[in-house]
């Protein structure tokens, strides 16, 4: 499981942007989010670098949490 920091993270449609990038990488991933913290749990075969890239690429700077 990977934790990512996402400080632009506030909202449900934030939320859906960001579980559409990482099940693009991996339709099996699993998504467990914390909005109060801003963070995501992320369980995935892709790799770190990878969701990394595809969370920037959807418009969210991401720090490891």
């Amino acid at each position: 499981m990977t934790t990512f920091s996402i400080p632009d993270m506030s909202c449900g449609h934030c939320k859906a942007t960001v579980e559409k990038a990482i099940k693009t990488l991996d339709p099996t991933a699993s998504l467990d989010f914390d909005m109060a913290a801003r963070t995501v749990d992320v369980t995935s075969v892709a790799a770190v670098g990878a969701m990394r890239a595809a969370l920037s690429a959807a418009g969210y700077d991401t720090a490891d949490a």
